[in-house]
């Protein structure tokens, strides 16, 4: 990646400090991303397909699948440390749905800020904000990624 893509250099242990935040980002996610969520997954919970279904179990209509959710949003860390390649570990506690019209995408508001850099500055471990429509969509979410 490289500053001509738009897409900063990944952090070193010289640009990585504890507080520093990430670029804030907004993902959409649509009906049709669900379907192929579910068709790749292999998970047909009509939970994410059938607004009838979901709202049966008290959801607002269809959601969207919390790895569909968790992997956009370890992927928007992921660019920010220069690849997938660089995430060693995550740790996510959901809090709520991810709510998918049928007429519009769900946005899905990512932001994070470096929580804490290790001694050796070779990880920094990452504190992420997810929400959709105001409301919190992880409860606590932490992606530590590899600075070297």
């Amino acid at each position: 990646m490289t500053p001509a893509d738009g897409v900063a250099n990944p952090p070193t242990t010289a640009t990585a400090t504890t507080g520093a935040q990430l670029p804030a980002r907004t993902l959409l996610i649509t009906r049709e991303d669900v379907r192929r969520y579910a068709d790749a997954s292999g998970d047909h919970n009509p939970i994410h397909l059938d607004d009838a279904a979901a709202q049966a179990l008290g959801l607002p209509g269809v959601v969207a699948h919390g790895m569909l959710t968790s992997a956009l949003a370890i992927g928007v860390v992921a660019d920010w440390a220069g690849g997938a390649d660089r995430v060693l570990a995550t740790s996510i506690r959901f809090a709520g749905p991810v709510a998918v019209p049928a007429d519009a995408p769900a946005e899905l508001e990512v932001a994070g800020r470096v929580k804490k850099v290790d001694d050796d500055g070779g990880a920094a471990e990452v504190a992420l904000t997810v929400t959709c429509e105001g409301a919190k969509v992880f409860g606590k979410a932490v992606v530590t990624v590899s600075l070297a």
